[in-house]
């Protein structure tokens, strides 16, 4: 990419932000040097890693790394035979942490996560090791005395003979002798050694080695000839718990030194992780999405916000290149948003194309260019002499020169800074040149003379920056196919210039260009009767659309009510038909015992109950089988 083009589309701001996100110093290096690539397949790998970081930050939320090490000089140091400090373990021990959380962290509660996974899944995990340490290892300066036997052994002499020692000066101290002697009842340590403080005019009187003296003079320091020999042992246990710190340092550096390969493996691991959730984060935290990616040139972007303004003010923009079009002309107002425009196309190119998802929406593609030019701002050069047309001459000269297919060239104000008439000749030259060797171009002007070239070139596309004449202020909104007009007379007579002023104005003008202003005018009433038209439109379809809603919720809950009534009434006619074959068993039961009674007034009797019995429970057959006949309709 063109190194001009970094600065002016503020790219470096971008990768600041970027490196705010990482958790380790090594990430920050590695990310204030990531570029744009033109390699596709890069490019969407790159994407989708970020995809997944954010899938994991929506669901759990970022990874845990802490601030880890760089532990690259230790771990050779190590392999090279060499022993490590007890901060050097600790850094260790705190990376081999960081590894194992990471890996435990994506292996659980997230959806599949094809290139996370894959660096998740190689990292080295030895829990016992980073036990072993921790166990061992209390601060950067201090090891546990459990860390070895003899370890514990060794200190546990050291403190009954500094017991010993503490009680044999102790009693100096308190003798009567030697009260009048000594110049504080004190015990202090020289050079390793314990001491007493005696007085100059006294050391005659006092057995023991001077080991050191007062600034004045006037106080020797002396170990006492009878603690001599316990000091002495006392320093040769120091002496052993020394060479045993070491041996046990040395033991962990030869178990650092098997695993050294395993050990920078994972390093790489971490700070590709944490550059892949870095970029994640940055996503999040600007909203934004993954664009498409295409190689046939083709941009659209769908309420792009523009990353280093305050979400709060920007006003997103929907702008397309390269299918119906390859030129668009951006016309309107000053301070209207031209400018960050151009820049938010420019910047969503580069930051798509460094892996990097951007602040639009759903649908937005972008297409992979090997450049981006771009011409933009108050070129003035003090230290070459050089006008603000000079200085974007020399721009422009570079980008006519470097232009091809898969370019984009961003111009802000082309032809401008010189007379009128010769600007928009030579603006429409340029763009004209970089149209036929296959770039795509934006650029923004105010000359008429690029309208009209607009409206009457091959794919080459009107825009305009809206601007409300009521409020004389801009919108900053871009309408794509309409020039935006100059507005100057509209605005001039808002702010109180005399109608005769403006008329006389009218008439200086050419009578085409006030036709032209006048067709613009036309065209952008239609545009907006036309939009209210269709903002009507979507607001009838989405009301039909509700009203349909609403049918279909009821016309589901009447077919549900239905099947429940036809399932209770099939429920009740079964529960007839069983009842009516019991009666039928009964009365025949009742006719058998009927031929056995011999009365005949009592058979009778008998008889025309169950006559009665019979022609009732017909009739419930009967209102069974109408039922029966009704579910079947």
């Amino acid at each position: 990419m063109n190194k001009k083009a970094y600065r002016v589309l503020e790219y470096n701001k971008i990768i600041e932000r970027l490196c705010t996100q990482a958790a380790s110093s090594m990430t920050k290096k590695v990310l204030e040097e990531l570029k744009p690539s033109i390699d596709v397949y890069q490019i969407q790998e790159q994407l989708t890693e970020t995809t997944e970081a954010v899938s994991v930050i929506m669901h759990k939320g970022a990874l845990p790394l802490g601030s880890f090490y760089d532990i690259k000089d230790s771990i050779y140091f190590a392999h090279k035979g060499g022993t490590l400090t007890m901060k050097q373990l600790l850094e260790i021990l705190y990376n081999l942490q960081v590894a194992r959380n990471a890996a435990s962290f994506l292996k659980s509660d997230l959806p599949p996560l094809p290139h996370i996974n894959g660096l998740a899944e190689v990292l080295f995990i030895d829990k016992r090791l980073e036990d072993e340490i921790d166990r061992c290892i209390l601060s950067e300066d201090e090891m546990a005395d459990n860390a070895s036997s003899e370890l514990k052994r060794i200190r546990r002499s050291i403190l009954r003979q500094n017991d010993a020692i503490k009680a044999k000066m102790n009693s100096i101290l308190n003798s009567s002798e030697s009260r009048t002697l000594l110049q504080d009842a004190i015990v202090t340590m020289r050079q390793g050694r314990y001491v007493i403080p005696v007085k100059q005019e006294h050391k005659s009187k006092f057995s023991g080695i001077v080991h050191d003296q007062s600034s004045t003079g006037a106080t020797l320091f002396i170990e006492p000839q009878a603690i001599v020999n316990l000091n002495n042992e006392l320093r040769e246990m120091e002496l052993a718990e020394k060479k045993e710190i070491q041996r046990i340092l040395e033991e962990f550096s030869e178990k650092i030194a098997l695993i050294h390969e395993q050990l920078l493996n994972n390093q790489k691991l971490l700070v590709q992780l944490d550059f892949i959730f870095a970029k994640g984060k940055l996503s999040v935290l600007q909203k934004a999405s993954e664009p498409k990616m295409n190689t046939q040139g083709h941009l659209r972007i769908k309420n792009g916000r523009h990353p280093l303004i305050d979400p709060k003010k920007v006003v997103p923009i929907n702008i397309a290149l390269g299918k119906e079009y390859d030129t668009l002309i951006i016309t309107g107002p000053n301070t209207g948003g031209k400018t960050v425009t151009l820049k938010t196309v420019g910047l969503f190119v580069m930051m798509a194309q460094s892996g990097l998802h951007v602040p639009a929406s759903d649908g937005t593609e972008l297409p992979v260019l090997e450049q981006v030019f771009a011409d933009i701002g108050d070129e003035q050069s003090i230290e070459q002499s050089l006008s603000t047309f000079s200085s974007h001459m020399n721009n422009i000269v570079q980008i006519v020169q470097e232009s091809r297919e898969n370019t984009l060239v961003l111009l802000d104000e082309l032809g401008a800074g010189t007379d009128p008439t010769e600007g928009a000749a030579l603006a429409i030259s340029i763009l004209e040149n970089i149209y036929g060797k296959g770039a795509k171009t934006i650029a923004t002007t105010h000359y008429t003379e690029l309208k009209k070239y607009a409206l009457s070139s091959y794919r080459v596309q009107n825009a305009s920056m809206e601007f409300n004449v009521e409020t004389l202020s801009p919108t900053y909104r871009l309408s794509i196919g309409v020039p935006g007009r100059s507005n100057a007379f509209e605005i001039s007579k808002k702010l109180g210039l005399p109608d005769v002023v403006i008329d006389h104005a009218r008439g200086l003008l050419e009578k085409g260009d006030i036709e032209f202003e006048e067709v613009i005018t036309t065209i952008e009433k239609d545009k907006i009767t036309a939009e209210e038209e269709r903002d009507e439109a979507i607001a009838l379809r989405l009301e039909m659309k509700r009203q349909k809603e609403a049918l279909d919720r009821q016309e589901q809950r009447f077919k549900e009510q239905k099947e429940k009534i036809l399932q209770k009434a099939k429920e009740e006619a079964r529960e007839m038909v069983r009842e009516a074959k019991e009666f039928s068993d009964q009365v025949q039961k009742e006719l058998r015992e009927l031929e056995k009674i011999q009365d005949p007034s009592e058979r009778n009797r008998r008889q025309e109950q169950a006559r009665s019995k019979i022609r009732r429970a017909g009739k419930s057959i009967e209102n069974a089988m109408k039922c029966l006949k009704m579910i079947a309709l």
